[in-house]
């Protein structure tokens, strides 16, 4: 018995349940890709399927639409396929056990897969129509976008003639996303020298910050662990002199760090004095950030004096002046989008290896131009010291249209169902919306979707309701681009 068999919009549901029943986490996708091109044949549709399992679905304008120009309608099939502890369920073959519970969709003890689900559900029942008024459609499905948009980052686009292109990968209802950030990983690596000398140990943990994601929370004001430990070093390096060992901190690069930790050399007659001044800074720093990372404390241990291996006097200079003085945080705000972070980087992970310093940066704009500079900027603050930048997980921003057709027809969909306006915004992250634009001239682009919470978790939940009210918005959008 279907689960979801009351659920309106009915063939909306009908294809979420289908789709929950065939696993397809991130690089799992086969089954879920050889499904949609059994939907097309069966539909008598035009499709094609690339090697990655991508999967383009056409179907021609409804009456009196003949000749309307094409609509793009884009979703991504992988999703993040998580499991509590005490789940026996085998994500890499088994079907979800999908659970109501009010207007609340989610899914017992895995993830809902909701996050990209819901626009597969959507287009099919779009697709499978009789009685829906639309232009003619060209249907992407893409794969792997939870691990890197990878399939849109393959995706061969030359057959596309749509430049109208409605993405349904966001999760909040009434918010129309309108741009969002380009980005790339620069990692700066920092040649260190050693040298043996007879000292006391410091060790330094920062820890307790309030951390976040590093695009959509740049803007909180959170402090980077990373950072404020470069802020103590310089202190301590310019009071009483040390040498570092080792620093290490940070988790992820698209991550603000929650923590940080060093060991430094001091001599023996100044390590108290060195102390102090750790103490002293820490707590500078705690009371500029008492809003924000409320939680961070200061653990400090001392090792006995003895024979260690640390970087030379230029090498820890070097390593702290790149901790300090290489930016970090928002670079510029959007200047049409009040509030809107354009430009920012995130210096994620810091390492130290046998001979050399790492830090890893989460580099960020809707800009192109600026996100290129600010790797510039730090190829060459790192190239002073004779150091080098290289640069991976390379992605497209999709910048703001002042005139976008689509965006006003959403925009006045949404008022004539709802009788209010919709939230316009940019997010400060990435979508597939960014690598198509990039690939297709003049793309007129937008992003919505139903309210989800908590996706890429087990705690991962659909609003029934909102799913219903986005179907109308999605309908009612095609049904005016005439």
């Amino acid at each position: 018995m279907s689960v979801l068999e009351n659920l309106k919009p009915k063939k909306v549901f009908e294809y979420f349940e289908d789709i929950t029943q065939i696993p397809r986490g991130s690089g799992n996708i086969r089954k879920i890709s050889d499904y949609l091109v059994t939907f097309a044949k069966q539909h008598n549709l035009k499709y094609r399927q690339d090697e990655m399992g991508n999967v383009i679905i056409w179907k021609d304008g409804t009456a009196g639409y003949e000749n309307s120009k094409p609509v793009i309608l884009q979703g991504h099939i992988d999703m993040v396929a998580v499991k509590t502890d005490d789940c026996k369920k085998d994500m890499e073959k088994d079907g979800l056990d999908l659970e109501i519970n009010e207007d609340w969709l989610s899914a017992k003890q895995t993830s809902l897969g909701g996050d990209n689900g819901i626009a597969v559900a959507y287009a099919l029942a779009i697709l499978d129509s009789t009685d829906l008024a639309h232009p003619p459609l060209e249907t992407i499905f893409t794969v792997d976008e939870e691990i890197g948009m990878l399939g849109a980052e393959a995706m061969d686009v030359s057959d596309l003639k749509g430049r109208l292109f409605i993405n349904m990968d966001s999760e909040d209802e009434g918010v129309f996303t309108v741009s969002c950030a380009g980005g790339a990983t620069a990692e700066c690596i920092l040649p260190v020298r050693r040298e043996p000398v007879q000292a006391k140990i410091l060790e330094i943990r920062l820890e307790g910050f309030s951390g976040g994601h590093s695009g959509i929370e740049i803007d909180k004001g959170r402090g980077n662990a990373n950072c404020e430990l470069g802020r103590i070093l310089l202190n301590v390096f310019q009071n009483v002199g040390m040498r570092i060992i080792t620093v290490n901190g940070g988790e992820k690069d698209n991550a603000i760090a929650n923590l940080s930790e060093a060991a430094i050399a001091v001599l023996p007659e100044v390590a108290e004095k060195a102390k102090g001044l750790i103490r002293n800074t820490f707590a500078e720093i705690k009371e500029e950030f008492r809003f924000t990372d409320p939680q961070m404390k200061l653990v400090l241990n001392e090792i006995e004096e003895k024979p260690v291996e640390t970087f030379t006097d230029a090498a820890t200079l070097a390593a702290i002046i790149m901790l300090v003085n290489l930016p970090n945080g928002i670079q510029r705000m959007n200047p049409e989008m009040p509030g809107m972070v354009q430009t920012s980087l995130n210096l994620g992970i810091l390492r130290t290896e046998e001979n050399q310093v790492r830090l890893s940066y989460a580099v960020r704009s809707s800009k192109e131009t600026e996100k290129n500079y600010l790797i510039e900027k730090l190829r060459s603050l790192t190239e002073i010291f004779g150091g080098t930048v290289q640069c991976s997980g390379i992605y497209p921003g999709w910048e703001y249209r002042a005139d976008s057709k689509l965006r006003d027809t959403a925009v006045r969909a949404y008022e004539v169902l709802y009788g209010k306006k919709p939230v316009v915004e940019g997010i400060h992250a990435g979508l597939e919306c960014g690598l198509f634009a990039s690939k297709l001239d003049h793309l007129d682009a937008i992003s919505l979707g139903p309210d989800m919470r908590n996706v890429h978790t087990t705690d991962e939940i659909l609003s029934i309701s909102s799913t219903e009210r986005t179907w109308k918005l999605v309908v009612k959008i095609l049904a005016m681009l005439k």
